[in-house]
């Protein structure tokens, strides 16, 4: 994600000092926001400290995510299933649309058998999130495939200011061990530092057929110098396996037949890994900056689901697997010259940048009874390569005017062998997306934001290509490779009141194809073409030391742009969000954070004539200081113990003993209430 010159300089002043350390005890966290007046170039976009992060109570790591204002992650499956998000009116299933990036490494995984742009966080350890930065919206050259709803970016810290030893455990099996920690090597006239940690986590949740879900997951990272001026070379390796309990109809749940944490094929579940090798080196001076990093990630996945039950096969039941193996490598490169007055009110910075990435793919669909395969429906190797050159400048005109405007060129290739070969094939396409931002102020330490730009996401590689159907042999049409978007956003940013931030975004969003989650197929498909409007407002006060409050509120309007006889909305969309939140950190052993989260209703079908239930709930958490080192924590989820769902569909299913389809609601419970208890030493 781009970031300014100024806000590259502090960030890596934060890493340094260890300003953002999230090891330091939580009693001592500073909850103040950064200002982001003079740095941000829209009024939905900034970034979140690690301090922040680590106050935060979160089930999953999916749920890092919601630090971005507006943004919710759920989850329909088992645990080690990638989570659901919602954003600006979209639901980005498991986050088409929303592109995320780890440490600079691509998230998002393209033409994935489950998903276009499957985004697996269990791989990221919360503690040693140094920063998240946000952007909404496609108005940035550097944002790229999947960046039009928004894109997140977590930076790993690269040296810690204590280590730690952490054990946690629960209800409903959960159990949590963590050792981090850094060690400086002395090299002479280049120290360096040497970075580790290893997580291990079971989880059974409150289903009755527990997730067993189990991880292990570890990170060395050798690094030298800063953010800004540096280099640092990291290693990552995560597995993990589990069962899962997917979404049920609600009429089994209402004649009694299922309980609320009921399964019915407990041969559902999956495996997962990822390992990869990554490093990125920097230099800057006053008159340029170059950056430079490069990935290479293997990832498996083994994913089992079964969401019509019996409705296709009465017999063995419409279990189905979706494999999917790939080795993704890349780089990205980018060149920064600054230019300044002589009065120093007038500032510029142009970047040139160029960026790669290739996925070589293994991936299939076939029909399985408790795990065994018994047909298949189809087989793929996908190479898809794409590269990109950009440029943006940055001016500072005068005190009050600030321009950022940018140009972005991709280039995408597809090649598919089908196991079909009338589905086998080439494909290619190039888009160009340029972007501006106007920003003025800050007048009263208010700033005001004008944003256009264009961006895209690719489409899955085997719909490029396809020409039959490969489960009905029927003719299909194929998709467009890279579809188009574009955006507006209207915007102020105000610090005048003394401790309150507040940000206000007005946007409008129009989408050539809208993916949508089928859910009886369990994969998104490429639709009808869409347009959002929507209003975001932010608000972080800190009336005194000792206290911080949040209050994020959206509401988004979404449309199909065409005519259709079936109507105009769109399956899922979220409507409204709203976050409250409380963090207390007064001097002494004791801190305390509550967080309310609504995440409002959608409607389910194109005429909105079936609607899902809002959901809400009540996190929190406890800690208490038992000395300089040693501190433990009480954290609570679902504190009401409310019996909402996480997710609702609505589509066809049939269970064992129906003798026809049935359309109906399906929905993933809410975890119910449940304590986490942690002890943690600093070392």
């Amino acid at each position: 994600m781009k970031r300014t010159l100024l806000a590259s300089a502090l960030a890596a002043i934060a890493l340094s000092a260890h300003a953002d350390d999230p090891f330091l005890p939580r009693v001592t966290i500073d909850a103040s926001r950064i200002s982001q007046l003079g740095i941000a170039d829209s009024a939905a976009e900034g970034t979140v400290t690690g301090r922040q992060l680590a106050a935060r109570t979160v089930y999953r790591p999916g749920e890092l995510l919601e630090a971005v204002p507006g943004l919710v992650a759920s989850q329909h499956s088992g645990e080690g299933k990638a989570s659901q998000f919602y954003l600006r009116g979209f639901n980005l299933d498991h986050g088409t649309d929303l592109r995320t990036t780890v440490d600079g490494m691509p998230v998002n995984q393209r033409s994935h058998a489950h998903g276009q742009g499957w985004t697996d966080l269990n791989f990221v350890i919360p503690e040693l999130a140094a920063r998240l930065d946000y952007r909404k919206g496609p108005y940035s050259a550097w944002g790229g495939d999947f960046a039009s709803a928004g894109a997140t970016e977590i930076a790993y810290a690269s040296r810690l200011a204590r280590g730690i030893a952490s054990l946690a455990g629960g209800q409903n099996g959960y159990g949590r061990a963590l050792v981090a920690g850094s060690a400086d090597i002395d090299r002479g006239a280049r120290p360096g530092a040497l970075l580790y940690a290893l997580e291990t986590m079971h989880n059974d949740g409150p289903f009755t057929r527990g997730d067993n879900y189990r991880k292990v997951n570890g990170v060395l990272r050798y690094s030298e110098g800063f953010a800004n001026n540096g280099f640092h070379v990291t290693a990552m390796a995560y597995r993990a396996k589990w069962h899962a309990t997917d979404q049920i109809p609600q009429r089994a749940v209402d004649s009694g037949a299922l309980g609320r944490f009921d399964n019915i094929d407990p041969t559902d579940g999956g495996g997962a890994h990822r390992y990869s090798l990554s490093g990125a080196w920097a230099r800057s001076s006053d008159a340029s900056s170059t950056r430079i990093s490069a990935y290479a990630i293997a990832n498996r996945l083994a994913l089992f689901s079964n969401f019509t039950y019996f409705m296709d096969d009465p017999v063995n039941g419409d279990q189905f697997a979706q494999p999917d193996r790939r080795v993704t490598s890349g780089f990205d490169a980018s060149h920064a010259w600054h230019a300044h007055g002589a009065d120093d009110a007038f500032a510029s910075t142009t970047t040139v940048g160029i960026t790669a990435q290739n996925d070589n793919i293994h991936n299939g669909l076939y029909g399985t009874k408790a795990r065994r395969v018994i047909a298949t429906t189809r087989e793929d190797h996908i190479v898809e390569t794409s590269g990109a050159l950009f440029i943006e400048n940055q001016t500072r005109w005068n005190p009050f005017v600030r321009t950022v405007a940018g140009l972005r060129a991709d280039h995408y290739r597809f090649d598919v062998a089908s196991d079909r070969p009338a589905n086998t094939g080439k494909a290619s396409d190039t888009m160009l997306s340029p972007t501006i931002s106007l920003v003025f102020g800050p007048w009263a330490r208010t700033e005001f934001y004008a944003n256009a730009g264009t961006g895209f996401h690719s489409n899955d590689a085997r719909g490029t290509v396809i020409a039959v159907d490969p489960k009905t042999g029927e003719p299909v049409d194929r998709v467009t490779p890279l579809a188009r978007t574009r955006g507006l956003d209207l915007g102020v940013r105000s610090e005048w009141i003394r401790g309150l931030q507040t940000s206000l975004s007005l946007y409008r969003l129009d989408m050539a194809s809208e993916l949508v989650f089928v859910g009886d197929a369990g994969t998104t498909e490429a639709g009808r073409p869409s347009r959002r409007h929507g209003i975001e407002l932010s608000n972080y006060y800190k009336p005194v030391k000792w206290l911080a409050l949040d209050a994020d509120l959206a509401y988004a309007r979404g449309r199909y742009r065409d005519s259709a006889p079936e109507g105009n909305r769109i399956p899922g969309a979220v409507e409204g969000v709203a976050q409250l939140a409380a963090t207390v950190t007064p001097e002494g052993p004791w801190s305390g954070a509550l967080r309310l989260r609504w995440f409002g209703p959608r409607p389910l079908v194109e005429d909105n004539s079936i609607r899902s239930a809002a959901t809400l709930t009540l996190n929190g958490r406890i800690g208490y200081q038992l000395g300089r080192r040693l501190q433990v924590e009480l954290e609570a989820f679902n504190l009401t113990n409310r019996r909402d769902a996480a997710i609702t569909y609505y589509y066809a299913s049939q269970l064992k003993d129906e003798a026809a389809p049935v359309d109906d609601y399906h929905f993933h419970p809410i975890e119910s209430r449940s304590l986490r208890l942690s002890l943690s030493y600093a070392f």
